[in-house]
C-alpha cells in the first residue's frame, strides 16, 4: 500500500507543477530569452533523464535489444497517438485584443494535448518506483521541472484571450491531474509483471524523447530565444546528471 500511495504522491506533485507553470504565466509573462531558457532547460532534462537513466537502466538489466526494442515502441506509441488523437502543440499566435476566442481555443487544444501527453508521464514515474524508489523520485523531479514550462505555454494563450486568471490556471492545474492516473495505471500492472520493468523503462524513454523532439524544442527555438533555448538545454543536461549521481542511481 504504501508504493501506491508513494507513487500517487509524487505523480501528483509532479503533475501539479504544471499549474504552477500556469499560475507563473499569469504573475508575470516571460519574455522570449527566459522563455527559451525555461524550454531548453526542460528539454535537456528529459533527453538527459531518457539516455542515461531510463535507457541505460533497460540495458544494465536486459541488455541492449531490450533497450533499443522498447525505445522503438515508446516513439512510435507516442507518434501514433498524435495522428489519432491530433492537437496543436505549443505554437500560438500573437494577437491581441480583450477577447480573443481563437486564442482561447488554441489555448485549450494545447491543454488537452498536455493532458494526454501527462498520461504516460505518470507511467514512467510509477514505472520508474516499482523498479526503485530513488529512481521514481528523480524521474518525478525531472518531470515536475519539465512540467513547469509546459504549464506557462498552456495558459499564455488562454489568458491573453481575455479569460480570468484564476479560469486559466485552474486549466493548467487540471491538465496535471493526468500524471496521477497514468502512474497508478502503471503501478498495478508493473507489481505483478516485475520482469516487464526494463522494458517499460525503455518504452518511457522513447515516449519522453518523442515528446521533447516534437514539441519542446521546436517550442523553445520558435518562441523563445535560440541562444537562450541552446543554453538551457546544456543546463538542464548538467541538472540531470548530477541530481542522477546525487540520488545514486
Amino acid at each position: 500500500m504504501n508504493t501506491f500511495f508513494n507513487i500517487l504522491f509524487l505523480s501528483l506533485i509532479a503533475g501539479l507543477a504544471t499549474g504552477l507553470g500556469g499560475l507563473i504565466a499569469t504573475i508575470r509573462r516571460p519574455d522570449k530569452r527566459f522563455f527559451g531558457f525555461l524550454m531548453g532547460f526542460a528539454s535537456g532534462v528529459m533527453i538527459t533523464l531518457s539516455f542515461v537513466d531510463l535507457i541505460g537502466e533497460t540495458i544494465r538489466h536486459k541488455g541492449i535489444l531490450i533497450a533499443v526494442l522498447g525505445f522503438f515502441i515508446g516513439s512510435v506509441l507516442m507518434f501514433l497517438l498524435d495522428i489519432i488523437l491530433p492537437h496543436i502543440h505549443f505554437a500560438h499566435k500573437k494577437e491581441k485584443g480583450i477577447i480573443n476566442i481563437g486564442m482561447y481555443n488554441i489555448g485549450l487544444l494545447i491543454a488537452i494535448g498536455i493532458f494526454i501527453h501527462n498520461i504516460p508521464e505518470g507511467i514512467v514515474i510509477g514505472a520508474g518506483y516499482v523498479h526503485l524508489p530513488a529512481f521514481g523520485i528523480m524521474i518525478a523531479i525531472a518531470i515536475g521541472l519539465h512540467n513547469i514550462p509546459e504549464g506557462i505555454a498552456t495558459v499564455l494563450p488562454i489568458f491573453c484571450s481575455g479569460i480570468t486568471r484564476k479560469k486559466a490556471v485552474k486549466i493548467a492545474f487540471l491538465t496535471g491531474l493526468a500524471e496521477p492516473i497514468g502512474a497508478i495505471i502503471a503501478a498495478l500492472f508493473l507489481v505483478r509483471f516485475t520482469s516487464l520493468v526494463p522494458m517499460a523503462l525503455a518504452m518511457a524513454g522513447g515516449v519522453m524523447v518523442y515528446i521533447t523532439l516534437d514539441e519542446l524544442i521546436p517550442c523553445a527555438y520558435t518562441h523563445g530565444d535560440k541562444h537562450f533555448a541552446s543554453v538551457g538545454i546544456i543546463v538542464g543536461a548538467v541538472f540531470m546528471m548530477l541530481l542522477s549521481g546525487l540520488l545514486g542511481v
